[in-house]
């Protein structure tokens, strides 16, 4: 006998256009749920109380984008509405953002800005995609065809490693070790980055505007290949384990690659 499925749940006060992105606060806020929209706003719900906790517009135009860090930090003791902990948020005017929920303070930490040759006012630079890397490093890609990593302990606003890539980013995911990077772009390219803290001379690294505080990374390109599936990507995940890829497109089919653990190399491939 199959098993009833659970009532859903309408959370109330939702937000007034498309969202964007979802995302719970971590293991120890299991039941605080992060949405971004098109409206500009960030909002947080409570599922178990069904209830609007936090909103906060974040003045940067459309959110395109939200990254929550991993490491538990975020949590329900004290602060704004009980919650406390950062959450990092993308726009449309190619800036990142931190809003610190405990109070309420909103701050840049980095901004994808235009190419300098063409016309500027023309050029998109929305941040597409976003992820947490520990409490201390934030990664960006969008509409300008640039990856970045940025330390949030960093005064400036300058990203610490920077990647050209070969379109429009419009999905990414963090392996779970926090070591590998995956980016699907436009004309169906998918590009593999190895991110290490060090501070090796082969690094992609701003060391201009790198300070002594700032963690140092070694960013490689390791491979960038064409799709598996006929159509442009829409979303791609790391495994768990990182050994494969599953890559969802606009056509409504999914692909699961295996990788080798050198070089991310095809193995074996499953189209649903």
């Amino acid at each position: 006998m199959a098993q009833k499925l659970p009532e859903p749940i309408s959370l109330p006060s939702p937000p007034n256009d498309g969202v964007t992105s979802l995302k719970y606060l971590g293991s120890s806020s299991p039941s605080l749920l992060v949405s971004t929209s098109w409206d500009g706003a960030l909002r947080i719900h409570s599922t178990i109380a069904k209830e609007l906790m936090v909103t906060q517009t974040m003045d940067c135009g459309p959110l395109l984008c939200m990254a929550v860090p991993n490491d538990d930090s975020n949590s329900t003791s004290g602060g704004n509405s009980g919650v406390q902990g950062v959450i990092y948020t993308g726009g449309s005017d190619g800036s990142i953002k931190s809003f610190d929920i405990s109070t309420s303070t909103v701050s840049t930490v980095g901004q994808h800005s235009p190419q300098p040759e063409g016309d500027n006012s023309t050029q998109k630079v929305a941040v597409s995609c976003l992820s947490c890397i520990g409490s201390d490093l934030v990664v960006s890609a969008g509409w300008d065809k640039k990856f970045h990593v940025w330390s949030t302990n960093s005064a400036n606003s300058s990203p610490i490693a920077t990647v050209d890539l070969p379109g429009k980013a419009f999905s990414m995911d963090v392996s779970s070790d926090g070591t590998k990077v995956v980016i699907a772009t436009s004309g169906r390219r998918n590009v593999f980055i190895d991110i290490q803290r060090n501070s090796s001379t082969n690094a992609i690294v701003d060391k201009e505007n790198a300070s002594a505080s700032e963690p140092q990374v070694t960013v490689t390109v390791l491979t960038e290949r064409e799709s598996s599936l006929k159509y442009q990507t829409r979303c791609i995940k790391f495994f768990p384990d990182i050994s494969g890829i599953a890559v969802g497109s606009i056509e409504g089919r999914v692909a699961i690659e295996y990788l080798d653990d050198i070089g991310i190399k095809s193995g074996k491939l499953f189209l649903l």
